[in-house]
């Protein structure tokens, strides 16, 4: 028994968000509201084997508020994905899962993410090969994978049963093609396709079903409905921070409260990159926290335009004098 099956039902899920998810805004997101498991971004098994890996290690950071806390990677190399399993299960992660769903070129063009979906073969050894670095490491871990229904066409029919035959720990479905991106809408009937699959194989595979969700009550809404095991939340982190929130009245921030989480995001990640990390970076989530008040869309022009972790935590002591929010 892994801690996967020890999760309450339905469990939440950070997505493995690329450029920002960090253990920053994971402890941020902890901080508004928990979900039950982490994932790191998606970190290049190549990458980290490589004379360059103290950049790419930065993805595998992480402090025990965040656990359970799962190291996901991709690529296609056996040797390279067994020597990151290894280091990875030595870290102290509670898992470690593969990416076989990314929709990004320079990744496919590497066979790398929804590329895998396209060639099974080097999708089984990939799994072999994360095990076997587990094994070496003399570690017990959970292995999973994050997919999607298909590369440019939905081939869920014989993609899905042929993950489920590698004896996976668990099994996350983003339910759209990789050619669809994020474009139309999730086709949820096909999660709940495999979550009865799942049943009549008779395999233990734990399944989170993945796209569209906004927040734990849509969630909630999703399992009552399909049955998955877990519902993972990408981008509806950054319409509110307290996405995971399951009270009855889920709290939504106001205005005040999600500048003070700017100021502490802020602050943390100058606290904990210094200049390891181009300050731009966190732009990224300057539309998650200036918002709802008037004039909002003027202050966040200003925030954009700011080159420095002073200079933004200043024009937000000024956005507080106004009295705006």
């Amino acid at each position: 028994m892994t801690f996967w099956q020890s999760l309450p039902k339905p469990f939440l899920v950070l997505a493995p968000l690329e450029g920002v998810a960090d253990t920053v805004f994971r402890r941020i997101v902890a901080s508004c509201a928990k979900p039950d498991v982490f994932f790191t971004e998606f970190t290049s098994a190549d990458g980290f084997c490589s004379p360059g890996k103290k950049a790419v290690a930065d993805n595998f950071v992480y402090t025990p508020e965040e656990k359970p806390i799962i190291a996901q990677i991709w690529g296609k190399n056996p040797e390279t994905l067994y020597n990151t399993a290894r280091e990875a299960a030595l870290m102290g992660f509670d898992g470690i899962d593969i990416n076989m769903g990314c929709p990004d070129r320079t990744v496919m063009l590497h066979g790398g993410g929804a590329a895998m979906i396209d060639t099974p073969a080097i999708a089984a050894a990939a799994i072999q090969a994360i095990k076997d670095g587990i094994k070496a490491a003399e570690k017990t871990l959970p292995v999973s994978v994050k997919t999607r229904l298909g590369n440019k066409k939905n081939v869920a029919d014989t993609w899905l049963p042929f993950l489920l035959e590698q004896g996976l720990d668990a099994l996350t479905i983003h339910a759209r093609t990789a050619k669809e991106l994020s474009k139309v809408p999730a086709r949820w009937e096909e999660v709940g396709k495999l979550v009865e699959l799942r049943d009549r194989m008779k395999v233990n595979t734990i399944i989170v079903g993945n796209g569209d969700v906004k927040d734990a009550k849509e969630a909630q809404e999703k399992y009552e409905m399909y049955r998955v095991d877990g519902v993972m939340i990408g981008r509806g982190i950054f319409q509110n921070p307290w996405a995971f929130d399951r009270s009855p009245l889920p709290h939504r921030g106001t205005p005040q409260e999600h500048l003070e989480v700017m100021e502490r995001h802020v602050r943390l990640f100058t606290e904990v990159w210094g200049n390891r990390k181009n300050y731009a970076i966190l732009k990224t989530f300057y539309k998650i926290y200036i918002n709802n008040f008037h004039g909002a869309t003027d202050w966040r022009v200003r925030a954009m335009a700011t080159n420095s972790a002073p200079e933004v935590l200043a024009l937000l002591e000024e956005l507080k004098a106004t009295n705006l929010v």
